[in-house]
């Protein structure tokens, strides 16, 4: 749709705008970025807070885990040490038996026993490491040891340190730990081989060596630490000594401890993650040899133990770090609750900042309506007077049928049908044109406009019709709905020179206080769109202005569009406009739902005008001017009426009253009354009524109008109404209606 701008000197003064201040501005608020914002601040807060412990916390495992490595590590060089000592003085004890023993056989040996027995308590009276140092015969016997004297009667004949030596003399041994056959003490032994001069194998010098001694010194290194570990095991992985101390049956490694498949291989040292079969824990073991001996010792540390500590510690790290990020989720929390009211405020302040803008746009526009309508009322008025005075001429003419004026008298009325459609819609957009409202379902409705529509779109333009079946019916002036769409299709066409489509939709639609819409409860939306040039932003924003037209000159009035939206808000809705250049115009006009009080009231025909002329009524025809009034008086006369003229209503009133004090004698002179409304005078035609109800409410009054206002007060005090310029025929058969009532009941005169 498009509209054309007439030149700047058509533009009427009733367009100058005063001064007034602008429509209150709603500030801008991106609440989406601020609740993004807070969101990320939130997820920010949550998030680094948990990479901080995180990090944290496998920084301090692995740093726990790797003090914990080294601790054992450095534990086992201490053990390696200590052993080594301990290993090597059993060495030089070994050697110095085997040189005090010389060459003596078993017989010798038995024979010097209490020597032996003497020297050898010597040696090793001040180590608390050994136990007793022996000498065993080649056939495992015991011979000597500082442990008794007498020499007890002991053989180790089936010993494994006496059988490896016999086997091999050349290899130390190292027992397991057992329970001694003289003092029943818990040792194990390092034994050495003696031989003979011709290197047969001698016997066996064996230094018998306290666990008790290293689980004394394990305990005083670790400081009386039970959950870390401290042992020495032969290569085999027999235990012979741990600390904290285990029962005897659980002194050996499980074939598949990888300790002990670390021994197997010969390794000098290392430190292994392991399952201890001594305790069944977790642990972290460094391991060492003891010099060339085929012994290790070991230091465990339970994983379990730096999970437990490391768990305090994270603890202790989590509550002063989320402490004070939970009151931080708090107040992220609460900023966004807030943000969420404010939200919730600001949309209601901008949808009543709308509407108060809207209320103010109507108001400044009805108050340019009533402006306009004030000028447009009391032209209209003269006009409707003068369009009067030449439709009752002409009709007078029409009925004396004067010879050879037959196609004058036919344009002269088409002259008076456009200027009372001009009439109409200067009244329209004045808000004072008369409404006969009634309930219309607009599926019908629609059907029955349909080829008016084709008509006024033209060939070119395609006519399309999309009716809800279930849409409401509506209270409108179906006269003033049909002008309207009219309207819009004419402004279609013009819009789509090359053809094009115009679509007339209904629909229901639902407006509620938060929609923002102007307007609130439910409406029937009726949709014009075409597929025309369209309209640019600046003629787009005054449309809907009356008298206001970008049409060339004299082919457009600026009236359209304007009644449009004049009907739709005294119908009780709103028109509404979407244009852009190239994408085509849609007209929405939204009408309130006819309610169940709209409901249409079944009105009794009128009879059909004819020819024949009824019996005579006795009519007082009331009006100011006195042309209309001319022309009046001899239509009726015409019709044979006899009419009496008055000038205005006082006048009137007075001739009724004095009329209503002689009927009882001479009957009441007047069988109807006809009057204009708008008149000089204290009264008007409506005050006339009103007092005719009062007292002589069997007499019916006729009034005739121009304007909207007068028309619905006249209907309040039940008078029958007729817009100006009225037909004829319309006034004839009011007049026979009222005939006819008048026979039909006895009458007093």
């Amino acid at each position: 749709m498009t509209l054309q701008r007439e030149e700047p000197d058509a533009e009427p003064a009733i367009e100058a705008r005063q001064d007034e201040p602008p429509f209150p501005v709603v500030p801008e608020r991106n609440f989406a970025a601020q609740r993004m914002t807070l969101y990320a601040l939130l997820v920010a807060a949550v998030v680094l807070p948990c990479v901080y412990v995180a990090m944290t916390a496998i920084s301090d495992y692995r740093d726990r885990e790797a003090s914990a490595s080294e601790a054992v590590a450095r534990n086992a060089r201490i053990a390696e040490e200590h052993a080594l000592k301990v290993f090597e003085l059993n060495v030089t004890l070994n050697e110095r038996i085997v040189d005090l023993l010389d060459d003596l056989d078993a017989d010798a040996i038995r024979r010097e026993d209490a020597v032996i027995h003497s020297r050898v308590s010597q040696m090793i009276g001040s180590y608390r490491q050994v136990a007793a140092a022996s000498v065993f015969g080649p056939d495992g016997k015991l011979l000597a040891t500082s442990r008794a004297w007498p020499t007890p009667e002991i053989s180790v004949g089936t010993r494994e340190d006496f059988a490896g030596l016999r086997a091999d003399s050349r290899l130390p041994q190292i027992s397991r730990v057992m329970l001694g056959k003289v003092a029943g003490e818990r040792v194990f032994n390092t034994a050495v081989a003696r031989q003979t001069a011709d290197g047969q194998f001698a016997g066996m010098v064996s230094i018998a060596l306290r666990p008790s001694y290293f689980n004394d010194f394990y305990r005083e290194l670790l400081g009386d630490n039970p959950t870390v570990s401290l042992g020495l095991a032969r290569a085999d992985g027999e235990v012979l000594a741990w600390y904290p101390e285990r029962p005897p049956a659980k002194m050996a490694l499980a074939a598949s401890s990888p300790l002990r498949g670390a021994y197997r291989a010969g390794a000098r040292n290392g430190v292994v993650k392991m399952v201890s079969g001594l305790d069944n824990q977790l642990k972290i073991v460094a391991f060492r040899r003891v010099g060339n001996y085929p012994v290790y010792v070991s230091s465990g540390f339970p994983i379990e133990t730096i999970w437990r500590e490391w768990y305090r510690h994270l603890l202790v790290l989590a509550l002063s770090i989320f402490a004070p990020c939970v009151v931080l989720w708090g107040v992220i929390g609460q900023s966004l609750r807030r943000l969420a009211i404010e939200e919730e405020a600001w949309e209601r302040w901008q949808a009543e900042a709308s509407m108060r803008r809207s209320i103010e746009s109507a108001y400044r526009q009805a108050r340019k309506m009533e402006a306009l309508g004030n000028l447009v009322g009391s032209v209209a008025h003269d006009f409707n007077n003068l369009l009067m005075i030449v439709s009752t001429n002409v009709q007078i003419a029409r009925r004396r049928g004067p010879i050879g004026l037959d196609r004058e008298l036919t344009a002269m009325e088409r002259a008076l049908k456009s200027g009372q459609s001009l009439t109409r819609q200067l009244l329209g957009v004045a808000r004072k044109q008369p409404l006969r409202n009634e309930v219309i379902g607009i599926g019908k409705w629609v059907t029955t406009v349909r080829e008016l529509l084709r008509a006024s779109l033209g060939a070119k333009v395609a006519l399309h019709a999309e009716v809800a079946a279930d849409v409401w019916t509506i209270r409108v002036d179906p006269a003033e709905l049909e002008l309207a769409l009219i309207n819009v299709a004419v402004n279609a066409r013009d819009a789509m020179p090359s053809g094009g489509t115009f679509t007339v939709r209904a629909d229901n639609v639902r407006f509620r206080h938060e929609d923002g819409f102007p307007l609130i409860g439910e409406f029937v939306q009726i949709s014009l769109e075409d597929t025309g040039v369209g309209m640019s932003s600046d003629v787009l924003a005054r449309a809907f202005e009356p008298l206001f037209t970008t049409k060339p000159k004299g082919m457009g009035t600026g009236l359209g569009l304007p009644q449009v939206f004049a009907f739709c808000e005294r119908a009780g809705g709103i028109a509404t406009i979407d244009s852009a250049i190239g994408a085509g115009t849609s007209v929405r006009l939204y009408l309130p739902r006819a309610t169940s009080a709209d409901a249409p009231r079944t009105e009794p025909e009128q009879a059909a005008a004819t020819s024949q002329e009824a019996d005579g009524l006795r009519v007082l025809l009331v009006e100011d001017n006195e042309e209309v009034a001319a022309g009046t008086e001899a239509l009726l006369t015409m019709m044979g009426h006899r009419v009496t003229y008055v000038f205005n209503a006082d006048t009137a009133m007075t001739l009724l009253e004095a009329a209503r004090e002689n009927a009882a004698l001479s009957g009441f002179p007047f069988d109807a009354v006809l009057s204009d409304i708008h008149m000089p005078g204290q009264l008007n035609g409506i005050d006339l009524a009103e007092r005719m109800q009062r007292f002589e409410p069997r007499i019916p009054v006729i009034l005739v109008t121009g304007y909207a206002e007068e028309l619905d007060r006249a209907r309040q005090v039940d008078a029958r109404v007729l817009s100006k310029p009225f037909d004829i025929a319309l006034l004839d058969s009011l007049l026979r209606g009222i005939r006819e009532e008048q026979a039909a009941r006895p009458v007093d005169r």
